[in-house]
């Protein structure tokens, strides 16, 4: 707080004495974050005041008054500023007026989340600023889970004159990692020398109030120390940060909440069979992470398992401990998707539970039938679209209060302390479309793959089967995605999710894209695929295609209301809670959109059929000359 008002700052220290107070200038207020709700920027560019410390801090560092604002620290060796996070992605971050000025070194605190695809734009933007600039760029970077949807991956750096000189890992258990790396200060002055254009702007610049520190970064002895050398940066691929990211997300979460594990209603399909994956995957690096020495991790499975002297070895034996699957079947479900689910189970090593819904099921359709008289029928038993949906989404409501029971007493049952997590399997494409049964079993605790879509999470599968030798995975990413909720025909599934969508995967993420980050609504999205989609679909196809979606979309959209909180990794996440603040209330009739669409259509049909009437007319000419 100064002067009653509340800015988010960095504190720099040196020595027990508190050097600059720092506000940022910069808040992010998009997407997952709401700084504007709790802080205010300082908006004064290369000022500073005198900021009174409170008496206890006094005590401690013998100040009365320290800087407060937009200044860098003189040493006796060079010049530092600071970015805040959200400052290196402005238009005009401060690192370039810094750097004109004279800035050498610029450091960043950042509280930057992992999502898919994203590390690429966060270095880029690093290693820009220095080859524009030239000067050194320390990105610190949070880690871990925030208790929330976001997951904060490091991948700390360090880069020179638009080289990278140190990486450091993206996703890891340990709290706290440091890098370092030895640099010339020479390399970045001789650097800037060259550059005429920079100097130029150097001449005319403004100048930052310095604040000077009786400190030096180096020392004559150093001229012998072995200088670090420029490294190629490593990026992981989509299936390895879905491997690593929400996998860390989830030992956070489960060390966090004190629980004793994860309860998961495996269905045999690859949503599910992406998510089991997942805790696999997680409890392969709670394994490295204990071989490679780390203590804190070793206590926290200790607790977890409730046994002082266990030390996790193998990842198949840990995922038994702290993994329950369980296949929940109907009279709709079939042989193949059950075999499946137990393949997988026995290969990852989770303990493995098999029941049967169809009591439950008959027990709450009785009570119905006793009250009302009614006694609804399956589509394919001669019910109505009202009756087929019922029947549905009764099957699914009891899985999520089944799952949630066992999830409270299976280890009870097992003579075993503590309670599991639920874990919900629903991708960001069927949560787009609303494809999901309010409170079924994708109603959970936490949901690792509610922001994946669905191409990335086969992706995912194969990678996990070929790396951790699961075959079981291939017969999922083979087997057409279905509900199981309708009855077989002869014995096998009648029914599949794209068929039951109206619309494949592929175009969920195109629609997904198009509707969150190119903010397009109707019309505008119908104008964008006309061209998109020119050489495999009319402009009728087109249209139908994007009023369905808007259709489906608009009607389901109180769905996302009540999602599951879930791992944030796409752009176009529809969680209602944090990242989508649109209604869930909408017109989904959308009659001036769709009669915009419909005129449009109409001219285009109009026009190719003149075009083709000219054709025909000149080629019947042709064969008039020909006579």
């Amino acid at each position: 707080m100064h002067r009653n008002v509340r800015y988010n700052c960095r504190v720099i220290f040196l020595n027990r004495k508190i050097l600059l107070i720092r506000p940022k200038m910069a808040l992010a207020n998009e997407g997952n974050y709401r700084e504007l709700r709790w802080f205010t920027p300082w908006s004064r560019s290369r000022q500073t005041e005198e900021y009174f410390l409170p008496r206890m801090i006094q005590d401690l560092t013998k100040q009365e008054t320290v800087p407060f604002g937009d200044a860098v620290l003189s040493t006796r060796d060079t010049c530092i500023g600071s970015e805040v996070c959200e400052e290196l992605w402005t238009p005009h971050s401060p690192h370039v007026d810094m750097g004109l000025d004279g800035v050498e070194i610029f450091t960043n605190a950042s509280g930057s989340h992992h999502m898919l695809r994203k590390a690429h734009a966060r270095v880029d933007l690093v290693t820009m600023a220095t080859t524009k600039n030239g000067g050194i760029y320390l990105l610190a970077n949070q880690k871990g889970c925030d208790g929330d949807r976001l997951y904060y991956d490091g991948c700390a750096l360090i880069a020179v004159n638009g080289s990278i000189f140190a990486q450091g890992s993206q996703f890891s258990l340990d709290d706290v990692e440091v890098l370092t790396a030895t640099l010339d200060l020479e390399d970045v002055r001789s650097y800037r020398a060259e550059i005429s254009s920079r100097n130029l702007a150097a001449s005319r610049v403004s100048p930052y109030p310095r604040v000077k520190v009786d400190f030096a970064l180096s020392c004559h002895e150093d001229l012998l120390e072995p200088l670090s050398e420029p490294i190629e940066w490593k990026y992981h691929s989509p299936a390895e940060e879905i491997s690593l990211g929400p996998a860390c997300w989830l030992w956070d979460f489960l060390r966090r909440s004190q629980q004793a594990g994860f309860f998961l209603p495996l269905s045999g399909g690859v949503d599910s069979g992406a998510t089991a994956c997942v805790v696999y995957s997680m409890c392969h690096q709670v394994c490295e992470a204990v071989k490679r020495g780390s203590q804190e991790v070793l206590d926290d499975v200790r607790t977890i398992v409730n046994q002082t002297s266990y030390t996790p070895q193998d990842p198949r034996e840990l995922c038994g401990r702290i993994l329950t699957t369980c296949y929940m079947a109907s009279e709709n479900s079939s042989r193949e998707t059950c075999n499946r689910a137990r393949e997988l189970a026995q290969q990852i090593g989770s303990h493995h539970i098999g029941l049967n819904i169809d009591p439950a099921v008959k027990a709450v359709m009785g009570i119905f039938s006793l009250v009302t008289g009614k006694s609804p029928a399956f589509a394919a038993h001669g019910g109505s679209s009202r009756e087929n949906l019922a029947l549905q989404n009764v099957q699914a409501r009891v899985r999520m209060v089944i799952a949630y029971l066992f999830a409270q007493l299976s280890l009870w049952s097992r003579g075993a302390p503590g309670r599991l997590l639920v874990l919900g399997s629903a991708n960001v494409d069927e949560s787009l479309l609303g494809y999901l049964t309010k409170y079924d079993c994708s109603s959970a605790d936490i949901n690792p793959i509610g922001g994946i879509s669905k191409t990335d999470l086969r992706a995912f599968v194969q990678l996990c089967m070929e790396r951790f030798q699961l075959p079981a995975l291939q017969s999922i990413l083979v087997a057409p995605a279905t509900a199981e909720l309708e009855p077989l025909a002869h014995g096998r599934v009648s029914q599949t999710d794209e068929e039951d969508m109206g619309v494949t995967y592929a175009e969920l993420s195109v629609y997904g894209r198009l509707r969150k980050i190119a903010k397009m609504g109707p019309y505008s999205m119908f104008c964008k695929l006309l061209y998109v989609w020119k050489d495999v679909c009319t402009p009728r196809q087109v249209a139908d295609k994007v009023k369905r979606f808007f259709s489906k979309y608009s009607t389901n959209r109180h769905k996302m209301t009540t999602l599951t909180p879930a791992y944030h990794a796409e752009s176009y996440s529809p969680d209602d809670n944090r990242f989508d603040l649109r209604p869930f209330l909408y017109n989904a009739r959308w009659p001036w959109q769709f009669r915009c669409i419909e005129a449009q259509v109409l001219q285009l049909e109009r026009r190719q059929h003149q075009d083709l009437d000219g054709v025909e007319s000149r080629q019947h000419q042709d064969l008039d000359g020909v006579d």
